[in-house]
């Protein structure tokens, strides 16, 4: 077993160069910010004009999340619980209610 102590850097170089490689076949689904996801929702359980700003101009509202994908926009925008949730997990009551006063309102 080598010295860790002793290996050269070109070694110590091309064992770090794999560790920090990220993998090319990463689904996009996968690299989603929850946080700024969460923070929306939050925002929009807290904030009663920031909901009616969502409610009124969703793409305004949003102008702001600039890291929000254009399918994350969407899926905030047209209160779409499935595929949010898919992406975070279940959702608590506080933080679904954004979702579930939209899709009250197409009804």
């Amino acid at each position: 077993m080598p010295d860790t102590l002793g290996e050269n850097a070109e070694d110590k170089s091309e064992k770090l160069g794999h560790v920090n490689c990220a993998p090319d076949d990463i689904p996009p689904e996968d690299l989603i910010d929850k946080s700024e996801i969460l923070s929306v929702l939050a925002r929009a359980a807290d904030e009663p004009e920031f909901m009616s700003r969502l409610a009124q101009n969703p793409d305004e509202a949003l102008k702001e999340y600039y890291t929000l994908t254009q399918e994350q926009k969407t899926a905030l925008a047209s209160g779409d619980i499935q595929k949010i949730e898919s992406w975070l997990g279940k959702l608590d009551k506080r933080l679904a209610s954004w979702l579930w006063y939209r899709l009250g309102q197409e009804k």
